[in-house]
Order: C-alpha cells, then structure tokens, then sequence
C-alpha cells in the first residue's frame, strides 16, 4: 500500500521493485517453482512491445542521466567553443575552426537546454503521477526558481538577441544591403539567434513547469 503502484501493464513487476528501492524498504526473494501452466495457446508476452514499455518506464525513473547529465555536458560544450572561436577563427595544428564550428557549437547549446529543462519535465511528471517520491532537493531549487525568475532571464536573452540582431542589421546597411562577408556577420548573427532561441525556450519552459506545478484533486 506504502507503495502506491500506477502502472497498468508488464512493467508492474518493474515498479514494484524500483520502488521498493526508491522507498529503502526491506526486499525479500521467496524461492518458488516454475510448473507448466498446461495451455495450449502461445505466450502472451510480446518481447519488443513489453520490453519498450520497461525502458519507457525505468527511463522515466533515471531523468538525471536521460536529460540532466548529457544536457548539461552540450551546454558547457557548446559554450566553451562559442567563446573560443567569437573573437576569430582558431587553428589546432593543421586544422582551422571557424563560423561552421562555431553553429555547431550554438546549435549544442540549444539543444543542451532543451534536454535540461526536459529533465525538470519528467521529474516533476514523475512525481505529481506517484511515480516517484517527493524531492526536497527540487523543492528547495523551486523556492528560488520560479516563474516569474525564468521570465526574467528569458526576456532578458530575448532583449540581447534583439539589441545584437539590431546591430548585423546596422552593419548590413553600411554596405546598401548587399553582399557580407559571413566569416565576419556570422559571428555576430549566430550568437543572437541561440540567445533568442534560448530566451524564448525559457520563457515557455517556465510556464511549462509552473503548469505541472499546479496541485491536482
């Protein structure tokens, strides 16, 4: 009962015990023997249907290392090779790195993001469906995160990729509109659009999650 188990299907058994785990409760294996049950119909069990339904339901459990850890490694990816190559193009031996790996590098970010607030998603779906129990650790991030501090930061990224579009704008008429050299534009233009692109996520993400905040009867 302490339980309080959801799932409908296969993964049954799968909760049952992650959660056993999650609660620190006492598991213990009784031995039982395996009978033929004496029908002569095929097994039920589909083995790539129930097989995906447990690692739905254990992906689900692991937020952290599904979202979070790989999330956060292409933020400070991306971050650290769009400041390197900002000032200019930069050489490793041999090989020059300019605007295309600095896109990639933006595109990191951007991509880092969304995996980091999918990770706030799952963890709060998680535990608002019982899934998983209350996480004093999240409660206290919420009590300075909040709606209104995420719109804050997102606006502000939204306001700085505007000012910098304003600006390749402005260097765009300096030549009558006409042909740019984009080793130059683009490292202005690249670095506007991920601070819109990030702001705006923002902005909707915090909504997002002040949605699954809500407390439901």
């Amino acid at each position: 009962m302490k339980l309080d188990l959801q799932t409908t299907g296969m993964e049954f058994a799968s909760e049952m015990v992650v959660k056993a785990s999650v609660y620190k409760l006492r598991i213990t294996e009784i031995p039982t023997v395996l009978s033929p049950d004496g029908r002569s119909r095929p097994p039920h069990l589909r083995t790539w249907r129930d097989g995906w339904r447990h690692l739905r339901f254990l992906l689900l459990y692991s937020p952290r290392w599904l979202f979070l850890y790989p999330g956060t490694a292409l933020m400070i990816w991306g971050l650290i090779i769009v400041v390197w190559l900002l000032p200019g193009s930069q050489k490793i031996g041999s090989i020059s790195f300019d605007i295309h790996t600095l896109l990639y590098g933006a595109i990191a970010i951007i991509i880092g993001f969304q995996a980091v607030t999918f990770a706030f998603f799952t963890k709060i779906f998680a535990i608002s469906e019982k899934f998983l129990a209350e996480d004093p650790k999240l409660n206290k991030i919420f009590r300075y995160v909040t709606l209104q501090t995420g719109l804050i930061v997102g606006v502000t990224l939204i306001l700085i990729g505007i000012v910098c579009s304003f600006l390749s704008l402005t260097i765009w008429s300096e030549t009558a509109f006409g042909s740019l050299d984009p080793s130059k534009t683009l490292r202005l233009v690249i670095p506007s659009l991920t601070c819109l692109t990030v702001g705006l996520q923002m902005v909707l993400s915090s909504f997002f999650l002040s949605v699954l905040s809500l407390k439901r009867r």
